[in-house]
């Protein structure tokens, strides 16, 4: 099935993007400035690689290409650009949810 723009997918994260986001909180929690304004912060449960969190589909390149907004456990998503359709736990990759 093509994926289409608004659709939720479950997308399995890679080491790069599990290192990506923990960076991002971490740097929030680190910083020490008081007054700091224009920061975001970048709250949540650390992520793992091989971990998949459900996604929104805001761009279709072809017939299995997407970009994706991943919905983390936090207050923060995670952009992934370009992401193939893929079998379930394949890093990096997205798929459509079983049926329950």
């Amino acid at each position: 099935m093509q994926p289409t723009i608004g659709r939720i997918v479950h997308y399995t994260l890679t080491t790069f993007d599990a290192e990506a986001v923990n960076r991002r909180r971490k740097d929030f929690a680190d910083q020490s400035t008081p007054g700091n304004t224009g920061f975001v912060g970048h709250v949540g449960n650390r992520v793992e690689a091989g971990d998949t969190y459900p996604a929104m589909v805001v761009r279709v390149f072809g017939a299995d290409a997407a970009n994706l907004q991943v919905f983390l456990d936090g207050n923060d998503t995670y952009w992934a650009t370009s992401r193939p359709e893929g079998e379930a736990g394949e890093q990096g990759r997205w798929i459509w949810p079983p049926r329950a």
